[in-house]
């Protein structure tokens, strides 16, 4: 067994078991070191890794795992008197195991089950929306989160009113892709969407966008919606079954860019054309190669590379959505690219919710809506500890932050005190020197994002990180099985460092100890009776004959070999070996009996045994046994070192309240 092997048995052990502890007993059983070992102490190793559901114990079972239990107890204290609790290594590698089994105390697994099946039932249909934005920043003053607000609420106002969404998106959403612009590469104008975002599922947008839009029916605009971006005011124009991945073809005949209407006429009528060709029985791929305007696609028949819903122009996606069977192609379609001939390939679809979660997960986790579950943690911490915010020791932050912070130069003023709470947590309080040190240790402010603004932000990431912190230090308090898991961790990384030291590498390295136990135990390790053979293969089975006309001259195989071989190097090959009962199919299956069998098929061979004699049962070699001899070893240097141990610490069993136990 490797070192990392044997490493993961003893550290990760508290892996394999789901334990709740239930306070009963506190009356000390047992006392090692010095160190007093509760009634509850005991049983929860003992249960966990001793007894299944409704299995009874006894006394036997019970005596024999104290002995284990007290060895181990005796173990971890030569650690701790060595001072390898106390060496920086061990203190890490413990840290990292104990944020490991922190993790799950930090996310609340109910609310990360609705969302996965809220996304899969997102995941069922596909949106095509509009938008209009009103930009204000996540951590915004109020004044202008109102401001914002208000402009949202008079836009959603026009278009109940009657106004045109595409019209007033132009005049007011600060998303410039609502209205026409000019390409910074070829001063080309490229036409406005009117707030067009096209189509999108699950993850594409997000979250609260997401959840206006799919929470929205078709043709209503809903009300404002709130995510880092700004307020959204959200209209569905169209809800298709999950197209999944798309496989397509198309043939395209370019729109010019300055076309005149009889261009526009003339193209049409010729993809019209192209279609009824198409329809009459044409080959689409040949068409395709001699009219598409796409040279990249026409000489693979004009097949795309496969793309989702959100990264294709929408009215390429309507048409895809009424088409069903592979090898179907579809009536000319105008984008703002030009004309297309569309021929489906393949849809996937949406599969299974169990064939689906694995992909989600991973999205999910790398997803804001995972802040979810966090959020909800996070309040409940500031509700359980009466977490306050001192709105003066914050204004106080406000004033001395400035324009050096886009630099990323912004340092804590030094001639200012910074005393006052930001705020306060349990019985911890947070000054304006804390939050303003973590300002300047994380001066990560976009070039547009206004100061206080920017303040905000990270106060909320301040008090959240703080929050997590001071909920982490009582961990051990309010759960008693994460305070059993990290000690068992503790004490297994301890274990192992020292049990590695003297026994297991020192006995792999002692190769005079290892000898002289070899010499002591050799009758232990001992060959069954075995025969020795000889299993000549052939590759030409020409020399078979000759082959076993010089065996029977009674050369020996090197002899043979050199005879056989001198014309080609690899006529046979000879394997000479003893082999025990089950060790080899083709030994098994001959009989044990001086001589040379027949011919035999063998691993794609033909092969023949030459059965040299029977070896009767007889101690292995050192080096044959060296494995089993280390094995040996280290068993016997444990025991050795356990009555070192019981006889350096002092133990003892308080036998009345094992009775209470076993009785």
């Amino acid at each position: 067994m490797s070192m990392n092997k044997l490493r993961f048995l003893i550290v990760g052990l508290t892996l394999l078991f789901a334990v709740t502890l239930t306070a009963q007993n506190n009356q000390v059983l047992l006392s090692v070191a010095d160190e007093d070992i509760t009634v509850d102490d005991f049983m929860y190793v003992f249960n966990k890794n001793n007894t299944q559901e409704n299995e009874k114990t006894d006394r036997k079972s019970i005596e024999e795992y104290l002995n284990l239990y007290i060895n181990f107890k005796l173990k971890v204290k030569e650690a701790e008197e060595l001072g390898l609790d106390t060496v920086s290594a061990f203190i890490e590698e413990l840290a990292g195991y104990r944020e490991q089994l922190a993790e799950p105390y930090f996310v609340n697994e109910e609310i990360i089950e609705e969302l996965l099946a809220e996304a899969y039932e997102r995941k069922k249909t596909d949106l095509r929306s509009s938008h209009i934005l009103i930009k204000v920043g996540p951590a915004a003053m109020p004044e202008d989160t109102l401001a914002a607000y208000n402009k949202i609420t008079e836009a959603k106002k026009r278009i109940d009113g009657g106004e045109d969404f595409s019209k007033v998106a132009k005049l007011l959403s600060d998303d410039p892709s609502a209205r026409d612009r000019v390409s910074p590469r070829n001063n080309r104008t490229i036409p406005g969407n009117g707030g067009d975002l096209g189509y999108f599922t699950v993850f594409d947008m997000v979250y609260p966008f997401e959840t206006g839009a799919y929470n929205t029916k078709v043709g209503d605009v809903s009300d404002p919606v709130r995510s880092d971006f700004g307020y959204h005011i959200i209209k569905i124009t169209d809800r298709i079954p999950a197209q999944g991945s798309m496989e397509v073809a198309h043939l395209f005949l370019q729109m010019p860019e300055d076309a005149t209407h009889k261009d526009s006429v003339y193209i049409e009528k010729k993809a019209d054309s192209l279609y009824q060709r198409i329809m009459d029985g044409e080959s689409y791929e040949d068409l395709v190669k001699e009219y598409s305007d796409d040279k990249g696609s026409a000489v693979r028949g004009g097949m795309l590379p496969k793309f989702n819903v959100n990264r294709m122009v929408p009215e390429f996606i309507q048409v895809i959505s009424t088409m069903n069977d592979s090898g179907d192609v579809a009536k000319p379609v105008l984008t703002s690219y030009g004309w297309h001939i569309i021929k489906l390939y393949g849809k996937s679809g949406i599969k299974s919710f169990e064939d689906e979660e694995p992909e989600m997960s991973k999205r999910l986790k790398k997803d804001k809506r995972a802040q979810k579950s966090r959020d909800i943690i996070i309040s409940d911490i500031k509700n359980e500890y009466g977490y306050k915010v001192n709105d003066e020791g914050l204004n106080g932050i406000y004033e001395i932050v400035d324009s050096t912070i886009y630099e990323g130069k912004w340092i804590v003023p030094e001639n200012i005190t910074l005393n006052y709470i930001v705020f306060a947590l349990g019985d911890r309080t947070f000054s304006q020197q804390e939050f303003a040190t973590f300002i300047q240790n994380n001066q990560n402010i976009g070039k547009e994002e206004n100061v206080n603004e920017f303040v905000n932000k990270k106060f909320r990431e301040f008090s959240d990180e703080e929050c997590k912190v001071y909920e982490d230090s009582r961990l051990e308090d309010k759960h008693p099985e994460f305070k059993a898991i990290v000690k068992e961790y503790r004490d297994g990384i301890l274990l192992f460092e020292l049990t590695n030291e003297k026994i297991w590498t020192f006995a792999t390295r002692d190769t005079v100890g290892l000898k002289n136990y070899y010499e002591l135990h050799k009758n232990e390790f001992m060959w069954d009776a075995r025969l020795d053979v000889s299993i000549y293969s052939f590759n030409d089975t020409a020399y078979i004959d000759s082959t076993r006309e010089l065996i029977s001259e009674d050369l020996s195989d090197d002899e043979v070999l050199a005879q056989v071989n001198q014309d080609s190097l690899d006529v046979v090959r000879v394997e000479r070996k003893k082999f025990q009962k089950n060790d080899n199919d083709l030994i098994d299956s001959i009989k044990w009996k001086k001589g040379v069998t027949d011919n035999k098929s063998y691993k794609g061979k033909t092969v023949f045994v030459v059965v040299h004699g029977k070896v009767t049962p007889e101690p292995k070699t050192f080096d044959e046994s060296r494995g089993l001899i280390t094995a040996g070893y280290q068993e016997y240097l444990e025991q050795e070192w356990i009555k070192e141990l019981r006889e350096k610490y002092t133990f003892f069993i308080y036998e009345d309240v094992l009775s209470e136990i076993i009785n």
